[in-house]
């Protein structure tokens, strides 16, 4: 008995059979939308290196939560930028900080709407770093820093905050945290890890919206190096052991190797950053006419959930929330 020659061609003849046959589906409700909230302004001010995103002050950026929400986006990532800055980053964990109200703003306005909040002291210390520095050594101390970033956590927490996301990486801060919140009786805040951050490239647009370069050095002694794939593994498994809820991996494409990696090897909720240079670079494509905005963001979204990522933190989660629509 012979059999017809199987001819794949047959399923994307047209649209409809594509829909039907397609392995990997991008949804809203993997999105997560940055936002940068600043003091001192009192209206939005737009970051040129990323055509399209603002600086928002307290009361302005309801506005643009409400546009994520009205759009169907389940969650935002809060970023603060302070009025003034000091050594030891003490804006980050202040009750009246810029992050602890915009929290508490947020929540009256959209009950429903997730609030994350990046908790690292980068945009509050003068120096740019995020942890203690110390003396006349330029690099961060670890252990130094760990009690800084869990009474930024807490702070947050007491803010109403739904999930603390630590992006220092510094050494064992996820287990310190996880106990703070517990001990304060936060037991139900869940931990977003930026458990493989690396020492990207790409990150300069972040950088000049939220004014956070380091005024010496750089990072590259506490986020991870670019070539490595399997320390990104202990990093994770680390994470994980100490009480991180979720993990995430950051830039996203330049490592969907090590987004695949994570997820072929742990079960846990994995979060995926598609990061600012990796947007500005399609913006001004596009604005060069020299590709089509839509089919390539949509296309790198995509890829980076085919990679294996749950959640894609993105700038571009607003307009791929219209195209989805």
């Amino acid at each position: 008995m012979t059999f017809p020659l199987s001819r794949p061609r047959r399923l994307r003849r047209t649209e409809s059979l594509r829909r039907l046959t397609r392995e990997t589906r991008l949804s809203v409700d993997q999105l997560i939308y940055p936002l940068f909230v600043a003091a001192g302004i009192d209206r939005p001010e737009e970051v040129v290196s990323m055509p399209g995103v603002n600086r928002w002050s307290v009361s302005a950026v309801v506005d643009a939560a409400g546009a994520a929400t009205d759009l169907g986006v389940p969650a935002v990532l809060l970023f603060g930028l302070p009025e003034t800055k000091d050594e030891a980053g003490t804006g980050a964990y202040a009750e009246d900080g810029i992050v602890q109200e915009a929290t508490r703003v947020l929540k009256r306005a959209f009950p429903d709407l997730l609030l994350i909040a990046d908790t690292c002291v980068c945009e509050y210390t003068s120096h740019g770093h995020c942890g203690v520095v110390g003396g006349n050594d330029p690099d961060v101390r670890n252990d130094a820093s760990l009690d800084l970033i869990a009474r930024t956590a807490l702070s947050q927490a007491r803010a109403g905050i739904d999930v603390v996301a630590p992006s220092d990486m510094m050494d064992g801060r996820v287990g310190v945290i996880r106990r703070a919140l517990d001990e304060e009786g936060f037991e139900h805040v869940p931990i977003l890890a930026y458990s493989a951050k690396y020492a990207s490239a790409f990150y300069g647009p972040f950088r000049d919206a939220a004014d956070s370069a380091p005024q010496f050095g750089d990072r590259r002694t506490y986020q991870m190096d670019p070539p490595n794939v399997r320390e990104a593994m202990r990093e994770i498994a680390l994470d994980l052991e100490e009480g991180a809820d979720a993990v995430m991996v950051k830039p996203a494409l330049a490592y969907l190797d090590v987004i695949r990696a994570a997820r072929d090897r742990f079960d846990a909720p994995l979060a995926a950053y598609n990061v600012s240079g990796e947007y500005a670079m399609v913006k001004a494509a596009a604005a060069n006419g020299w590709l089509d905005e839509r089919r390539v963001t949509m296309e790198l979204l995509t890829g980076i959930v085919r990679a294996g990522a749950d959640m894609v933190i993105t700038y571009h989660a607003l307009e791929v929330a219209r195209w989805l629509r």
